[in-house]
C-alpha cells in the first residue's frame, strides 16, 4: 500500500542523495530486514557480485516483491540485491531514468502517467506483473449483512467513515462527491494513518461491533478480514472504482546491460492471493524483517517462482 499513488510531495534528489539515501520513518523500517549493497543474507551475495538495486516506495505490495526478487536473484544467481527506500514517486522514476536505480516494481498505471511522461525516452515499462484486479474503496466487515451498497451506510447506524492519512487523493472524492450525491449528512471522514486504521479494524472487527473504513487489494487485509466492499451505483468515488495494473519500470538499457535480471523482473508473475498472502506472511514475522516472512511462503510456493528463475537462466545461457 498505498494506493493513492503520486500523493506527496516530490523532491528531486541528487545522485549522491538518491545512492546514499537511508531509510527513515515507518516504510523504513520494514525495509530495514532487507539488506544492503554486497549482503549475503540469502546466501548469494558478497564482493564481486553483479549489482542490483531496486528503488521502494515503502508499500506493502513493494515490500513483497522486492524482498522475493532480493532473495530469489541472490540465491539463485549470485547477485547482490540492495533495496533503497523509501523514495517518493518522482525520485523513484527519476532514479530508474538516469540508471541509479535497476527497477522501480511497483508502478501504478494509469495512475503514475504523469511521472512516466518526463522519463518516458530513458525508461521501460515492463508488461504488469500483478496478475489481479486492484481495488480501492469504502468497505465494511462481511458481518454486517445488510450493508452492500454505500447507499445502505445510513443503516449502520454510524456517522463516520474510518480513513487513512490526510493527504490520500481519495479523501476529497468522499467528501466532496459520496457524502453529498448519497446524502450523507452529519457523515465524516475521519483520517489519521493507515496503521491507525488497521488497528480500529481489528478492535472492531474482534468485537463484531460496525465501522465503516478505507480498504483496497492487494493487501493482507483481505485475507486477515472477511470484508466487503461497497458497490457505488451512483459512481460517486469516480475514477477511484476503476482498477489499476501494476508493473515495473526498468532503465531501458538493462535488457542488453544485464539480460538475466532482464528476463527474471519480465517473468515475474503473481495474483491477487499470493501477494495478500506473501503481506500476510510478512505481517506475521515482524513488519522489520520481511525476508524472513518472504522465506515462509516461499517453503509453500516454491513452483510459483520456477518460471522466473528459468527465464532468468535461459538468459544467461544465451
Amino acid at each position: 500500500m498505498n494506493p493513492d499513488a503520486g500523493v506527496g510531495g516530490h523532491r528531486k534528489f541528487s545522485r549522491k542523495e538518491l545512492l546514499g539515501i537511508g531509510a527513515a520513518g515507518a516504510g523504513a523500517v520494514l525495509l530495514s530486514g532487507c539488506g544492503g549493497a554486497g549482503s549475503s543474507s540469502s546466501g548469494g551475495g558478497g564482493s564481486g557480485s553483479k549489482q542490483v538495486t531496486l528503488g521502494s516506495i515503502g508499500w506493502n505490495e513493494d515490500i513483497a516483491v522486492s524482498t522475493l526478487t532480493k532473495i530469489l536473484m541472490e540465491k539463485n544467481f549470485g547477485y547482490s540485491v540492495q533495496i533503497k527506500g523509501p523514495l517518493d514517486v518522482g525520485p523513484l522514476f527519476e532514479g530508474v531514468a538516469k540508471g541509479y536505480l535497476t527497477a522501480f516494481q511497483d508502478v501504478w498505471m494509469p495512475n503514475h502517467k504523469k511521472y512516466l511522461a518526463k522519463v518516458k525516452s530513458e525508461v521501460t515499462l515492463l508488461p504488469p506483473w500483478y496478475q489481479g484486479v486492484t481495488k480501492y474503496d469504502i468497505a465494511v466487515p462481511a458481518y454486517m449483512k445488510n450493508i452492500k451498497s454505500i447507499a445502505d451506510l445510513p443503516k449502520t447506524g454510524l456517522h463516520e467513515i474510518t480513513g487513512i492519512e490526510p493527504g490520500a487523493a481519495i479523501n476529497p472524492q468522499i467528501r466532496n462527491h459520496v457524502f453529498p450525491e448519497y446524502h450523507l449528512k452529519g457523515w465524516k471522514l475521519v483520517t489519521s494513518s493507515t496503521a491507525a486504521m488497521l488497528a480500529q479494524l481489528q478492535k472492531k472487527y474482534q468485537a463484531k461491533e460496525p465501522i465503516v473504513f478505507l480498504a483496497w487489494s492487494p493487501h493482507w487485509m483481505n485475507v486477515k478480514y472477511n470484508i466487503r466492499y461497497l458497490k457505488d451505483p451512483k459512481n460517486a468515488l469516480g475514477a477511484f472504482n476503476n482498477p489499476s495494473k501494476i508493473t515495473t519500470l526498468i532503465n531501458k538499457n538493462l535488457q542488453n546491460k544485464d539480460p538475466v535480471t532482464y528476463a527474471f523482473l519480465k517473468a515475474i508473475k503473481l495474483d491477487q492471493n499470493q501477494v495478500n498472502q506473501i503481506e500476510l506472511e510478512i505481517n506475521k514475522a515482524g513488519a522489520t524483517n520481511p525476508e524472513k516472512g518472504v522465506k515462509n511462503w516461499l517453503k509453500k510456493n516454491g513452483s510459483v517462482v520456477k518460471p522466473w528463475i528459468s527465464a532468468a537462466k535461459q538468459a544467461k545461457k544465451s
